[in-house]
């Protein structure tokens, strides 16, 4: 689809841009100022995150800046599962926010928001059936 062919087309003007990862999901996030918004992947976010957990986790960037309402927020999300998308938007959200506001760092930063969860599959190794599950041992 083309941008034309969106019945949801993006604001004009400036906005705050950040990148949220985590596991392999990337969340490449834009807020623009606006009423309170979210459209992930050109849907609304209601669509996609039907638990409230991960609704709530979108919500807390704002709420550690009490900003709540004061911007629109746009993500286009890439990869892993639907709780992967939810803390890579809200690790791109407080990005954005650090970019909009420098002031806002301790606040976020004691939410948790600003650090990257660095936690990946680990590779499969050779010899055994997963990265650390050995075949059952014989004795005899």
């Amino acid at each position: 689809m083309t941008q034309e062919q969106t019945a949801i087309t993006l604001p004009g003007g400036q906005y705050y841009y950040g990148t949220g990862r985590r596991k392999t999901t990337i969340a490449r996030v834009r807020l623009y100022p606006g009423s309170g918004n979210y459209l992930i992947n050109e849907r609304p976010y209601l669509e996609i995150f039907t638990r409230p957990l991960h609704q709530n986790r979108l919500r807390l960037p704002f709420e550690a800046a009490e900003l709540m309402g004061n911007f629109d927020v746009y993500a286009k999300v890439a990869g892993g599962g639907v709780s992967a998308w939810a803390d890579a938007i809200a690790h791109g959200i407080a990005r954005a926010l650090l970019s909009y506001e420098e002031k806002l760092r301790p606040a976020l930063r004691k939410a948790g928001l600003l650090t990257r969860d660095p936690r990946i599959k680990e590779r499969k190794k050779p010899g055994l059936k997963r990265a650390r599950k050995a075949p059952q041992y014989t004795k005899r």
